[in-house]
């Protein structure tokens, strides 16, 4: 997964690329990346060049009602979903407002239907209903991690909210300080709070990292120290969002 290997020179990616134009090389590279545009976005000219042999696939954006109704075709499944036609669409839509992905999805499924199944031996038929998939939910995203989230400051989940901006505009998982603090400073606009300073900052971005639920390089340089999320991007959406 590329968006995992990218570093700031990019040596990484230009040794692994560079490796199948070798003479007599026989090796063949498959990548993944979640940005369409990545090579354009963030990889340097004597990366890119490396791959003008290449071919890239795009994947559509997958149609999670439809793939949860195809793949609950099972007997049981379809025993207690009466509603099989109507129920994936709201579920998928549900589920896919907090996860863009589809095995999450699919698994939430699975579980929604386990804790119909057992609340249907202890007492009369019961169908999977919506209360079922909040259960579900919320075992599937529940976590220390997202309770810490819950009970942090609203300055930390601002924070927490500005790393998550800044990820979706570079399409890297990974961001230095001074980049998140822009979004900060316009998040804090739109809240109406006054901007910390950069100590304030390094301070904020320390409790989190003493917390792990980020991950903070070691570096003097304070704006230019890089971070990264210690739990999935869902977990953080999930834990931020308004009840």
């Amino acid at each position: 997964q590329l968006d995992l290997l990218w570093t700031r020179k990019q040596n990484v990616m230009y040794n692994l690329f560079d490796w199948p134009t070798q003479k007599h090389s026989k090796l063949i590279i498959l990548a993944i990346a979640n940005t369409m545009d990545l090579p354009e976005r963030i990889m340097m000219n004597r990366v890119a060049s490396r791959l003008v042999c290449s071919s890239t696939l795009l994947f559509r954006i997958w149609d999670c009602s439809k793939t949860v109704q195809k793949r609950i075709a099972l007997p049981l499944v379809c025993f207690l979903l009466i509603l099989a036609k109507l129920f994936p669409q709201l579920f998928g839509n549900v589920v896919a407002a907090l996860s863009g992905d589809a095995r999450r999805c699919l698994d939430i499924c699975r579980r929604a239907t386990e804790i119909c199944e057992c609340a249907r031996q202890k007492r009369t038929a019961e169908v999977v209903r919506m209360a079922h998939v909040t259960e579900a939910i919320d075992e599937m995203f529940s976590s220390p991690y997202v309770n810490a989230i819950r009970n942090a400051s609203l300055h930390e989940q601002i924070f927490l909210k500005a790393i998550l901006a800044e990820f979706r505009r570079a399409g890297v998982e990974e961001a230095t300080v001074q980049q998140i603090y822009h979004h900060y400073v316009a998040l804090c606009r739109m809240e109406g709070l006054q901007s910390p300073t950069v100590s304030e900052i390094m301070a904020i971005c320390s409790r989190l990292g003493a917390c792990r639920l980020l991950l903070v390089e070691a570096s003097s340089k304070y704006l230019h120290m890089r971070v990264r999320l210690n739990l999935s991007q869902d977990d953080v959406m999930y834990a931020l969002r308004e009840e």
